[in-house]
Formats: structure tokens, sequence, C-alpha cells
């Protein structure tokens, strides 16, 4: 498996770049919304202490990606690719979040289907690990289409005191 995780995709709802430096005070201005943690695990990820800590895991992880609305030519959020299991051909998408104001509508499932077609050309499933108690990611899973799965016989899934895990293995 051989995937590039800091590709560069678009479409006419957002565009996806891989997360630099220079991101950082825009990005920040997003993630300072306390509202946007309130039902993470890392609750106090809006503070800048917190969120500076965030962003540099980030940028190390070589997976992340900013996600800019085309229109108007501004970041609303990140994401970022993870390789799970080289031999099995999983890779997770996760870290995600968007500004408030693109909640409910398109760019989620935008951005998230370009991530997730672009991966399955060169993994056989797309997870997403989403915390117990975040219905609002649960809910957005399952309006993906994405399956959620307890059979953790795969070494992938994650038990049920550790979070949720949802599989994609078709393109949407």
């Amino acid at each position: 498996m051989n995937v590039n995780l800091q590709p560069f995709l678009k479409n006419d709802l957002v565009s996806l770049r891989p997360l630099i430096q220079s991101d950082f005070k825009p990005l920040y201005a997003v993630a300072s919304d306390p509202l946007i943690w309130e039902q993470h695990q890392n609750k106090d990820r809006y503070t800048l202490e917190n969120f500076t800590e965030f962003f540099n895991e980030s940028i190390a992880s070589k997976g992340a990606l900013v996600i800019v609305d085309v229109k108007m030519e501004k970041i609303i959020g990140c994401s970022r690719f993870k390789t799970v299991d080289e031999s099995n051909g999983v890779v997770e998408i996760g870290w995600s979040f968007l500004g408030r104001a693109y909640w409910g509508g398109h760019h989620n499932r935008e951005f998230k289907k370009l991530m997730i077609n672009y991966a399955l050309q060169y993994c056989k499933y797309v997870v997403f690990y989403v915390n117990s108690i975040n219905f609002r990611s649960q809910c957005a899973m399952e309006k993906l289409g994405a399956k959620r799965t307890d059979d953790t016989s795969k070494s992938w899934v994650l038990s049920e005191d550790r979070g949720v895990t949802y599989v994609i293995d078709a393109p949407l």
C-alpha cells in the first residue's frame, strides 16, 4: 500500500491540501470555538496551549490536510490520514473538525468523500474512530454511509471501551 497521505484534492465546494506552519493562525481562528470540542475527548482543545500541541502533532503526522471553502477561499477546518494496518490495507481518516458555520451542510460530506475516494484507490478499508460520547460525529458517520463495526477480531477495530469504529470499503 503506497499512498501519499498529503494529496491535493478538490471539488466544487472544498479543496484539501497539506497543512503547513503558516496555517496556524487561520486554523486556530476556527478551532478556538469551545462548542466545536464539547463532545470531544479533549474538550479544551480550543485553548491556545492545547491547540498548539494539536497543531504541532498534525504537522508532525505528515498526514494532515487543511480544508478550504472554495468559494470563500478560506480555511474552515482540517483532517488527517493515518495508515493503521498496511498489511490489511487500512487507512484512518480522523482528527477532523469544521467551523460551526459549516455544520449540517454539505461541506463535511464533501471533504470526507474526497478523502475516502482517494484513499480507496490504494487501500481496502477506510476507518473512522469516534469517541463513544460524540453523538454528532456518530450521526455524521451514519449519514455518510459508514458502517459501525464491533468485530474486534480485526486488530484495527477498537474495543467498545476505547470508542466506536466505522468502516467504509467502497467509494462514495
